[in-house]
């Protein structure tokens, strides 16, 4: 079934995505605590494998996807469900949760910056003022006031989350010139299933068998993230956004980081210091002008 959402529903599913997002940010960092980061990659997606599975067959969504679209199935399931999903939980291990999102987050500004130098989009005055606005925000969270310089575990942990999201803007701008031929939902669980054995064999040949201890808790927390905040986040915006203006979609997932940073301060007691609250207004400002800037071609 791909009928779309009445906006009154489709807006009260974009939020529950935006806080499930938000929250499981913290969730890995959790996560990464106990199990090694290819792992936790892994098993997360596992189970939210399992779970499309079920989704996708009870909604009528299950596919075989056709050879032009394997190029796009690969894209995602390789630079975003792998490598962004690693380059995350490894760089979690060292930095705080509230600082990763708000780094993870910068991708639009990556996109803009490489759409602009290829000259496949015009930077405008509003998208250039969000793209400086975004840099500006980079600045102020990696002064070294904010991330301690000395510690090289930390750097790397930002080192490896900006990397991050610079391979999930790779991957938009790949998505951007693909001519699709099943919908993104179609192609949902191929591209889970191909990072999924990618990440599992990773982990098999870098950490060895996993060795878990396992707990109701850390059951608990690799259910929200497979479950809710992997598999059901990725149905649910697949279903908001045919049912809500992109404009509307850009804009809104300017929450997650703010969901993000209270969340961490919720769950992990991580402190929201001026640095942070600071970066995060410029790069959550920055994305928004972007988003403006990019609203008459969307239209």
């Amino acid at each position: 079934m791909n009928q779309s959402l009445a906006p009154a529903k489709a807006a009260a599913l974009f939020i529950v995505v935006v806080v499930a997002w938000g929250i499981n940010w913290s969730v890995t960092k959790s996560l990464v605590q106990a199990v090694p980061p290819l792992w936790t990659a892994s098993i997360r997606s596992w189970i939210a494998l399992a779970a499309l599975l079920v989704i996708l067959r009870a909604s009528g969504n299950l596919i075989v996807p056709r050879l032009a679209d394997v190029p796009v199935v690969l894209s995602v399931a390789l630079l975003h469900m792998t490598f962004f999903s690693v380059l995350v939980a490894a760089g979690l291990r060292y930095l705080p949760a509230s600082k990763g999102i708000v780094l993870g987050y910068t991708t639009p500004l990556w996109v803009a910056l490489a759409a602009g130098a290829v000259r496949s989009e015009r930077l405008g005055m509003l998208k250039l003022a969000g793209v400086a606005s975004g840099l500006a925000g980079l600045c102020v969270i990696l002064n070294p006031a904010s991330l301690d310089w000395s510690n090289l575990h930390v750097l790397a942990g930002a080192a490896m989350i900006i990397l991050a999201a610079i391979c999930w803007a790779a991957n938009i701008i790949y998505i951007r010139s693909h001519r699709w031929v099943a919908t993104p939902l179609q192609l949902l669980l191929w591209q889970v299933l191909v990072a999924t054995l990618v990440l599992t064999t990773m982990a098999l040949i870098s950490e060895g068998p996993p060795r878990v201890t396992w707990s109701p808790h850390l059951a608990l927390l690799f259910l929200y993230s497979g479950f809710i905040g992997t598999a059901l986040a990725y149905w649910a915006m697949s279903m908001v956004n045919k049912s809500l203006p992109a404009l509307t979609t850009s804009l809104g997932t300017t929450g997650t980081p703010i969901v993000g940073i209270l969340s961490a301060a919720l769950l992990l007691g991580e402190p929201i210091d001026l640095s942070l609250a600071i970066a995060a207004a410029l790069i959550v400002g920055g994305i928004a002008l972007s988003s403006l800037a990019d609203a008459p071609a969307r239209a």
